[in-house]
């Protein structure tokens, strides 16, 4: 009985020993952050990045990669066999979460459209690494593939239960864009409104996925519109979804919001996150696809980095046409993000698929804490 005391003691303090080392993995430790070395921009990102949030030398992956916001799948392929050696030669495989890429690495895999197609972001076929490192067999490249975070509200994303890494990218369209984001991702605090326009579209889905973020919000946090006419000139932002340039009332580039350190957008855009190029002044987006003169990079709908220039920290944009049924969620998004979980986990929690279009701009660690 005394021997058997003495091994169920030793086993628990194995297990407690194990928990605390799981518990002293610096915040920066679990971030492996992604530079092109042949960008100027992203070598000054990755450096200004590690900088502000404590990332270890051995988690700072040097890739010589494209300078083109398109890569080829080989070219692609290449790119994350560079990455996935920089995880395995550190032994990082299992304590990295959070992959980071920086504006200067390849956005877009080129290929087919369609639910069936081919094309994806580079950030969303990252996320499968993890399974590959592990031995999974090489997944389809045609189609969206389930993410098995998508809707885990309750539990706590960690290794292998997930067998992903949350990828997200700091980008903008400058270095400026970026590091004003990192900023602000640093000082976040869990105060301010979140702000949801549905557009009464046909596809009423994605009105009642709007509501239903603002139903498992605090009444007193929300604002919530529900008329055909968009909400402009907002103050105190923290969230912000809607249809974007796919709701026909809306007539404005920018929202002309006041957006507090930390606050996060997403929007029903299929094509938002297409470039970083920055467009004209003059430029404005809309639904109309019939006079090309007002397009802008292949379409005229909104883009991501916009959010980034007015004021916001993080959002989300995808870098084709991603079905509306594979957008993120803001019923899993807005709640997740007020609740305390980061940046990533909380876009995560939204997106439906992966290998597909979507993509995540923000700092994966920044996070709002709990709710006061």
């Amino acid at each position: 009985m005394g021997r058997m005391r003495a091994k169920v003691a030793l086993c628990g303090l194995f297990l407690t020993s194990l928990a605390a080392s799981a518990a002293e993995i610096a915040p920066g430790a679990r971030v492996l952050v992604v530079v092109n070395d042949n960008s100027p921009v992203s070598r000054t990102i990755g450096e200004y990045y590690a900088r502000k949030r404590e990332i270890p030398g051995q988690n700072q992956c040097h890739v010589n990669a494209a300078m083109t916001e398109e890569v080829s799948r080989a070219q692609f392929n290449q790119l994350a066999t560079a990455v996935r050696e920089c995880l395995e030669r550190a032994g990082l495989s299992e304590t990295v979460y959070y992959i980071v890429t920086t504006l200067g690495v390849p956005l877009r895999v080129a290929g087919s459209d369609g639910l069936n197609g081919d094309v994806a972001s580079v950030d969303s076929e990252l996320t499968l690494l993890y399974g590959e490192i592990k031995g999974a067999p090489p997944h389809r490249i045609a189609g969206a593939l389930v993410n098995p975070f998508f809707g885990k509200t309750t539990a706590e994303f960690s290794h292998p239960q997930f067998p992903i890494y949350l990828v997200t990218r700091l980008a903008a369209y400058d270095f400026a864009g970026v590091r004003d984001m990192i900023d602000r991702g640093l000082q976040a605090t869990n105060r301010g409104k979140f702000i949801i326009d549905l557009a009464l579209a046909p596809a009423h889905e994605g009105d009642d996925w709007l509501r239903e973020a603002a139903a498992k919000l605090p009444k007193d946090r929300v604002v919530l519109e529900e008329t055909y006419s968009p909400l402009y000139d907002q103050v105190d932002v923290i969230g912000y979804a809607s249809w974007g340039s796919n709701d026909h009332s809306h007539n404005r580039r920018f929202p002309n919001f006041r957006w507090l350190p930390g606050a996060i957008a997403t929007e029903y855009v299929s094509t938002d996150a297409r470039t970083f190029k920055r467009p004209p002044d003059g430029w404005v987006p809309s639904a109309n696809w019939t006079d090309k003169a007002g397009w802008f990079d292949g379409t005229p709908q909104a883009l991501t980095a916009d959010f980034i220039l007015e004021g916001a920290t993080g959002a989300t944009g995808h870098v084709s046409e991603p079905y509306l049924e594979l957008n993120p969620r803001p019923n899993f998004l807005l709640p997740a993000y007020f609740s305390g979980r980061n940046l990533a986990e909380s876009f995560y929690l939204s997106i439906p698929g992966l290998s597909w279009q979507n993509i995540v701009v923000g700092d994966p660690l920044c996070s709002l804490g709990k709710p006061q």
